[in-house]
């Protein structure tokens, strides 16, 4: 079973706890995943499952968009609702002083990763410093949020919206710093990821779904279809069919002269995916193959 099995992550697991069952019901141990969802996030995980766990790191987009809600005049710990309100603040925030703080936000800017979190500083991961009641310096890193906009007021001082950013964004502090920019303090209670990269919701299964059909038969074969081929993430690539002998020579890992423009292709051959090859001066070689040499 190889491909792309994009999750609709429930609220309350990890994405490492997804994974963890999914192995278990489609009989694989080769599944990995691209961006990491919080207990309390829902929404698109895509995951790499058998040979596509090669592609993992290899998708051209990592922007993220997500459907998040704040709400003004509450402080958390780790900014969202996994701990206990620490503080709390009068206020009252109208839908136009938000909205203008939104546009603030727009373009790149430095963020510093919270310390609930797995980043790591001298290796040792931020969180857990943070559960010692530790604070550790930080390096701020750099963020590109290209799309923010207010959605609704889902509630008293609640707002729910939406925002577009680069790979690495962490809503809890974005949430955060709007708030200090309009001068109080806030707390995500909700986040929805709604696509990474080029997967969607409209792409998306329940894990539920995703037993059911993996359960049905001994061997799992009714989640297959389920499945998105490997190649789907790459499709900013240009194609390249290859002949017989290229398709030969690319398999066992032989540079061959082609006259093709200088980029990295997405190879077939007789329309079967073989993997990527880049091609510079003349020179085709092998990027990464999807298929098992014999």
């Amino acid at each position: 079973m190889n491909g792309i099995l994009v999750v609709d992550k429930p609220r309350g697991w990890t994405s490492f706890d997804v994974i963890a069952k999914l192995r278990g019901a489609l009989h694989t141990k080769k599944i990995g995943h691209s961006g990491t969802l919080d207990p309390l996030a829902t929404g698109v995980l895509p995951l790499f499952v058998g040979n596509a766990v090669k592609a993992v790191d290899l998708p051209q987009n990592h922007e993220k968009t997500y459907l998040a809600t704040l709400k003004f005049g509450v402080r958390t710990p780790t900014a969202d609702l996994e701990s206990e309100v620490c503080e709390t603040q009068e206020v009252q925030i109208s839908e136009e002083q938000l909205r203008a703080a939104l546009a603030t936000f727009l373009g790149d800017s430095q963020q510093l990763p919270p310390m609930f979190s797995a980043v790591k500083v001298n290796g040792q991961p931020l969180y857990k410093a943070a559960r010692k009641g530790r604070e550790v310096a930080r390096t701020p890193r750099l963020i590109t949020i290209t799309a923010i906009d207010l959605a609704e007021q889902v509630g008293e001082n609640e707002y729910a919206f939406s925002v577009t950013c680069s790979k690495g964004t962490y809503i809890r502090v974005l949430v955060e710093d709007i708030a200090a920019r309009l001068g109080t303090i806030a707390t995500m209670t909700a986040l929805r990821r709604t696509q990474s990269g080029d997967f969607t919701l409209a792409q998306a299964h329940t894990l539920e779904a995703i037993l059911a059909a993996a359960n049905a038969t001994d061997d799992a074969t009714q989640a297959e279809p389920m499945l998105l081929p490997v190649d789907s993430v790459f499709g900013a690539y240009p194609r390249l069919d290859a002949s017989d002998e290229l398709a030969a020579r690319l398999f066992h890992g032989a540079p061959t002269h082609v006259r093709l423009a200088d980029a990295v292709y997405r190879v077939y051959h007789n329309d079967a995916f073989l993997g990527l090859a880049d091609a510079k001066a003349g020179i085709v070689t092998v990027k990464k193959l999807f298929i098992e040499r014999t």
